[in-house]
């Protein structure tokens, strides 16, 4: 065996050698195998990656669409919502304007039956007055009348009445 300086072995004078260097070997057999595989897989390699570029491509118009499709959404449940807070507002209105005027009619109402029970208290008392006025007037006559009956029967003789029927006489002919 012999060992060269350079660590190459030169057979005859067509230069081809055995390169002993492992790194310059690596290289150059990594650059054969590059050169294999792209020449023999590389068609096949090539179409994988226009799939897989393909499928990456339909895959972010999808989520653009998608994405497109939820931006729809939200405007159109944005629009409800401010529609429902619209019609929530309505409602509201309507609730604080129905209450008013609900308590309005109603103090009205009570206002109307204070004035009829004060009518109808004022009726009472003016009918239990006059009541108490006739009984009174009823006892004061009665009472003038058995007066005027007992005198009539206790000292009644013919001089006293024509003095009393004379009496009565020149005050209705006064009228």
């Amino acid at each position: 065996m012999v060992f060269l300086p350079e660590s190459s072995l030169i057979i005859g004078h067509g230069g081809f050698g055995l390169n002993t260097n492992i790194f310059e070997t690596n290289i150059i057999n990594l650059a054969a195998v590059v050169g294999i595989v792209v020449s023999f897989v590389g068609k096949n390699l090539s179409s994988l990656l226009e799939d897989r570029k393909n499928t990456i491509v339909k895959n972010l118009q999808e989520a653009n669409q998608r994405a497109i499709e939820a931006e729809e959404k939200l405007n159109a449940a944005r629009a409800q919502l401010e529609i429902a807070k619209k019609k929530a507002q309505e409602i509201r209105e309507e609730g604080v304007l129905r209450a008013t005027q609900e308590i309005n009619n109603v103090v009205s109402q009570h206002e109307l039956r204070l004035a009829r029970l004060e009518e109808f208290k004022q009726e009472t008392l003016d009918f239990y007055q006059q009541k108490a006025f006739k009984q009174a007037y009823m006892y004061v006559i009665n009472k003038i009348i058995t007066r005027v009956r007992e005198r009539l029967t206790k000292g009644l003789d013919s001089t006293y009445h024509v003095v009393v029927n004379n009496f009565y006489v020149s005050r209705f002919t006064q009228f």
